[in-house]
C-alpha cells in the first residue's frame, strides 16, 4: 500500500478545512458534556438516592451505537453539525460524569469539615476546594472523552459530517488509499496532540501535585 504524495500536495487545503472541522466538532462535545457533567456529578456526588440513576442513564446511553444515536437525532436536528455535537456529547458524558463523581468522591472528608468549620458556604467549598482538589481525577476523564470523542467524529461520515471521516469514504469509494492512510494519520495526530496540551493543563493547573511528588 503506497501514499501517493502529490495527491497530499494537490489537498493541503481541504485537509486542514476537514482536519478543522473535526477538532471542533470534538471539542464541542467534549466542552458540553463538561457543562452538562459537572452539575449531574454534584448532585450525584450530594445526593446518593440519585447516584445510581445517574450513572445508570449515563451507562445505558453509551451502550447505544454511535450510528444509531446520530440516525435517531437526525427527525430532531437534521443533516446538520448540531448531530453531529450531540451525538458526541452523549458519549462523553458517561466518561466525565463518573470520572467527576469518583474525583468528587476522592476529596477528603476532613478536608470538607475543616472549610465548614472556617464559615465557608457549601458554593464556595465546591468550588475552591472540592473541585480543585478533584481536579486531576476529573481532567482524566477529560482526556479520555477527547480522544474518544475524536475518534468517533468520522462515524458522522455517515449523516454527511464527519470532519476527517470524509476521506476515508472517498478513499473506500475510489479505492484509493492515500485519503484513508491520511485521514488515519492525521486523526491519531489529532488524539495525540489533543491529549498532550490536556497533560500540560492540568500541570499548570495542579501545581499541589508537583509539591507532593518533589517532597
Amino acid at each position: 500500500m503506497t501514499v501517493d504524495w502529490s495527491w497530499i500536495a494537490d489537498h493541503t487545503d481541504d485537509l486542514t478545512t476537514l482536519t478543522l472541522s473535526h477538532l471542533q466538532a470534538a471539542l464541542t462535545a467534549v466542552l458540553l458534556g463538561l457543562l452538562v457533567s459537572l452539575p449531574l456529578a454534584v448532585v450525584a456526588h450530594r445526593v446518593r438516592a440519585l447516584r445510581g440513576l445517574l450513572l445508570g442513564l449515563s451507562n445505558i446511553l453509551f451502550t447505544i451505537p454511535s450510528i444509531a444515536v446520530f440516525v435517531l437525532l437526525l427527525p430532531v436536528s437534521g443533516l446538520t453539525r448540531t448531530t453531529t455535537v450531540i451525538g458526541l456529547t452523549i458519549y462523553t458524558l458517561v466518561v466525565l460524569l463518573r470520572n467527576t463523581v469518583e474525583g468528587l468522591d476522592s476529596v477528603p472528608a476532613k478536608t470538607k469539615e475543616a472549610a465548614k468549620a472556617m464559615g465557608t458556604r457549601p458554593l464556595r467549598t465546591l468550588l475552591t476546594v472540592e473541585l480543585p482538589l478533584a481536579l486531576p481525577v476529573i481532567m482524566a476523564g477529560v482526556r479520555i472523552a477527547t480522544v474518544m470523542a475524536i475518534s468517533l467524529v468520522s462515524v458522522a461520515t455517515y449523516i454527511g459530517d464527519g470532519g476527517l471521516g470524509q476521506l476515508f469514504t472517498d478513499g473506500f469509494q475510489r479505492n484509493f488509499p492515500t485519503p484513508v492512510i491520511v485521514g488515519v494519520v492525521l486523526t491519531l495526530l489529532l488524539a495525540l496532540v489533543a491529549d498532550a496540551l490536556l497533560v500540560t493543563l492540568q500541570y499548570v493547573l495542579t501545581p499541589w501535585t508537583r509539591r507532593k511528588r518533589s517532597a
